[in-house]
């Protein structure tokens, strides 16, 4: 049965018509994953010498312990954003006469072939390896490699216990970052020393091997609670199920003060209510609003000012990247009926663009409080809420007229890369980084007030020829109007 599950994968991989219409997404992961392979490679030969180097006294094999606590809260982390659930490859064989337990131990043990449970091999077994030549105890090493296996399943399983109970709910993320977060907190307030209870116990057990059976029964309890909580949902009934809701119905008639494009400003926030994906797209700003938090109160980027235009550009303008960049494919499922009616294609991007340039001017207040770290701060801002404005969506619309993916709205926005394609990956470095080299070649030769007056002045010249800006984008999206019909019109 494995043999015809196997193949079944297979084929299924280099059949979907996703893989073959995203050969440039999937060489762009496959050079990440070369890279992150390469990465913790090189973690894995240069960590057992730098703790000789830094930790004289103390056994690298013992030493490593006291950070695999770090280690785990981010591979969790990580996995939750990154590592998808195997459940949907299996809905085929629901119809035919296969044991459900065959199917959801098919699941499981394929999730254990993940790459992310090779990726971290690429750092345990270098750095066993130097434990080996360094005389370390040869059977601690080999002890501690399979006990670091393990800890790399608990973590898999666990993940997808925390993912399998949130995937249905708008907030899914949140449990994994007050789980990450409040673990972290504790240990570093001291409040619970988890890295050296967690440190203790890892040394405890390679001085007393019997005791790693303890980690094996963790291991084996969260096999069979994934293995219970996934036969639950091996039902067709299941995935056949919608979800019931009380409609609500909005009319949103203080839009109508927008004129003609009243309609489609109505239409698209009705879209950002009522439909998972895009609705994650509101929650980032939230996080956006806070990311300044990360660099203005670190001393470390106080003299770095061009890549706080990076992070001002980002605070004003998280929204209207995160929704600009998938112009028109948010309205992918109904585009034809859409385009069928007798609408101007002027007004439904102006509505577009309408949304975007309020919501980098809500960003801008919201962020007033950053003033705090001083006036340049909350100048800078403004100066990038102006860029945005005239610059970036214009941008982020020019490049929707090259948009070709559907996008599926009840998905879940983070680290969903389904209706991404090379538009979405080369339209970040205009956005992103354009800007801070307008500004700083002014701030470099002048000074600061010449780079912010510089990224103000784009803005104002945007605004100014936006009418002109306007009527080339309309007739971009014109020229490609039904080659976007047929594409969206075609399976993910």
């Amino acid at each position: 049965m494995i043999k015809y599950f196997l193949d079944f994968e297979w084929k299924q991989f280099f059949r979907s018509s996703y893989w073959q219409k995203s050969i440039a997404l999937n060489i762009i992961l496959a050079l990440f994953a070369i890279y992150m392979l390469l990465s913790f490679l090189t973690l894995g030969i240069a960590l057992y010498p730098i703790l000789k180097e830094q930790f004289p006294t103390e056994s690298p094999l013992i030493k490593v312990n006291d950070f695999l606590f770090y280690w785990i809260l981010a591979d969790l982390f990580l996995r939750f954003f990154m590592q998808k659930l195997p459940v949907m490859s299996v809905k085929p064989f629901l119809t035919l006469p296969v044991h459900k337990s065959k199917i959801v131990n098919y699941v499981l043990g394929k999730s254990m072939l993940s790459f992310f449970n090779f990726l971290p091999l690429f750092a345990i077994i270098p750095f066993g390896v130097f434990a080996i030549i360094e005389n370390e105890n040869v059977l601690q090493v080999l002890i501690w490699m399979f006990l670091m296996l393990i800890i790399t399943l608990i973590v898999n399983f666990l993940n997808f216990i925390i993912e399998s109970t949130t995937s249905d709910s708008d907030w899914a993320f949140l449990p994994i970052i007050v789980i990450v977060s409040g673990l972290f907190t504790l240990n570093h307030y001291e409040i619970i020393p988890l890295y050296s209870v967690f440190s203790k116990g890892l040394s405890g057990i390679l001085i007393q091997p019997v005791l790693i059976i303890i980690p094996i029964l963790i291991w084996a309890s969260l096999y069979l609670i994934n293995f219970k909580l996934l036969k639950k949902k091996l039902y067709i009934d299941a995935s056949l199920k919608v979800k019931s809701e009380e409609v609500q119905t909005t009319e949103m008639t203080w839009l109508n003060r927008f004129g003609s494009v009243a309609p489609f400003l109505q239409l698209d926030l009705k879209l950002l209510w009522r439909n998972k994906r895009p609705r994650s797209s509101v929650f980032i700003i939230v996080m956006g609003l806070f990311y300044g938090l990360i660099f203005y109160t670190n001393p470390m980027y106080l003299n770095m000012t061009p890549f706080m235009v990076f992070v001002a550009i980002f605070i004003t303008g998280v929204f209207l990247i995160s929704f600009g960049q998938f112009i028109p494919a948010w309205d992918s499922a109904y585009y034809k009926m859409l385009m069928s009616q007798n609408v101007k294609y002027k007004d439904y991007l102006k509505a577009k663009f309408t949304l975007m340039q309020w919501s980098a001017i809500i960003l801008f207040v919201l962020s007033i409080p950053y003033v705090y770290f001083g006036w340049d701060i909350l100048l800078l801002h403004f100066a990038a809420m102006m860029y945005n404005v005239g610059v970036n969506t214009y941008v982020l619309l020019f490049a929707g007229s090259f948009n070709r993916k559907k996008i599926d709205l009840s998905q879940r926005a983070a680290f969903n890369y389904q209706g991404t394609g090379a538009v979405q990956w080369l339209v970040g470095f205009p956005i992103l980084v354009v800007p801070i080299l307008f500004f700083y070649i002014p701030y470099k030769f002048i000074n600061f007030e010449a780079g912010v007056a510089t990224l103000i002045v784009l803005g104002l010249i945007g605004i100014v020829l936006h009418q002109k800006l306007m009527q080339y984008i309309t007739g971009m999206y014109l020229k490609s109007k039904h080659k976007m019909i047929a594409a969206f019109d075609q399976a993910t």
